[in-house]
């Protein structure tokens, strides 16, 4: 038998760590890669220090149309009275200027209701509002706001995801935005609760108020300027003290063309193909801001006199066959 071991390898002792094939990156250039890497973080970080913080202001109308009526005119009845929501969301906005010098507008979310969410006029005109986005829930039969809410959890929710935001001014009430409240704050932001004083008890829910992180109301002198009675300067016809002679029939029926413009302006052509069917009759809403807007324009209540509201409404339909 051949007992002879294969010959064995000479030890190749240490490598060398300056060779270009050593296995190994040359230190050199891990000492390059560092430095490059040390350069990028210090731009990031400077980049991070001089942008300024961000603020967004999340207010539901129809708290804010609410409250402020109840304290100022005395009633919740928005038909009642006149909102300068205009005024209202500058005067939020320079409130929040104030509190946060040092951070930017991202922009003010006005959230309301509509049937078929459909712009009103007024809406419209919030809409126009340089950084104001308006965002419609719908309006059920009863007036009253649905989806609202989750308009508002899911704006807050995905700005505060997506770091667009460090704070978050919330003008509310319902105990409903508690979990909008909860998933902003779980990434980070800080949530602001505001609010319009109460003329008695709280018009916000206390779980609302113990979830934010600081709260603030606003009193009868900062609403005031911007909440106004329909009825003052309103002339009831043939009351006593009724100032000048009724209109005729031919101007109430001018002015429901006017309103049937604003109207369709407002709602567009599909509105209208489903409001003609139902001719000479109104639907109850429609018909109530036909109203509304009528006396506004007329500044004369139509209420005791039938023959005039005919000529109202005759005139709104007038105007709306004439478009079809």
């Amino acid at each position: 038998m051949n007992d002879a071991s294969p010959p064995t390898q000479a030890d190749p002792g240490p490598p060398d760590l300056d060779a270009p094939d050593a296995g190994r990156p040359h230190l050199g250039a891990l000492l390059a890669a560092v430095e490059r890497t040390n350069e990028l973080l210090q731009r990031v970080l400077a980049e991070v220090a001089t942008t300024p913080s961000t603020h967004a202001i999340f207010a539901d109308a129809g708290y804010v149309y609410a409250a402020a009526g109840r304290l100022v005119a005395g009633t919740e009845d928005r038909r009642t009275f006149a909102l300068d929501a205009e005024g209202f969301i500058d005067a939020f906005i320079d409130k929040a200027r104030a509190i946060f010098p040092d951070s930017r507008l991202l922009r003010v979310y006005w959230y309301d209701g509509a049937r078929r969410r459909i712009h009103t006029a007024e809406q419209q005109r919030i809409a126009e509002l340089p950084d104001v986005k308006v965002r419609l829930g719908n309006l059920n039969a009863n007036n009253q706001q649905k989806g609202v809410d989750s308009l508002i959890r899911g704006d807050l929710e995905s700005l505060a995801r997506h770091r667009a935001i460090g704070d978050a001014v919330l003008i509310g009430g319902d105990e409903d935005l508690v979990s909008a409240v909860e998933a902003a704050q779980g990434y980070g932001a800080r949530v602001h609760l505001w609010g319009i004083d109460a003329v008695e008890g709280r018009n916000q829910a206390e779980p609302l108020l113990w979830e934010v992180d600081s709260q603030r109301t606003f009193d009868l002198d900062f609403c005031r300027p911007y909440v106004t009675r329909r009825t003052e300067g309103y002339e009831p016809y043939g009351e006593a003290g009724a100032g000048g002679p009724a209109p005729g029939r031919d101007e109430v029926r001018f002015v429901g063309a006017q309103v049937a413009a604003q109207w369709l302006a407002a709602r567009g052509r599909d509105s209208l193909a489903e409001l003609l069917p139902g001719r000479p009759y109104l639907p109850g809403p429609v018909d109530q801001e036909l109203l509304f807007e009528a006396e506004a324009l007329l500044r004369l209540s139509l209420r005791a006199h039938a023959d005039l509201r005919r000529a109202l409404r005759d005139g709104f339909w007038e105007h709306l066959q004439a478009q079809y």
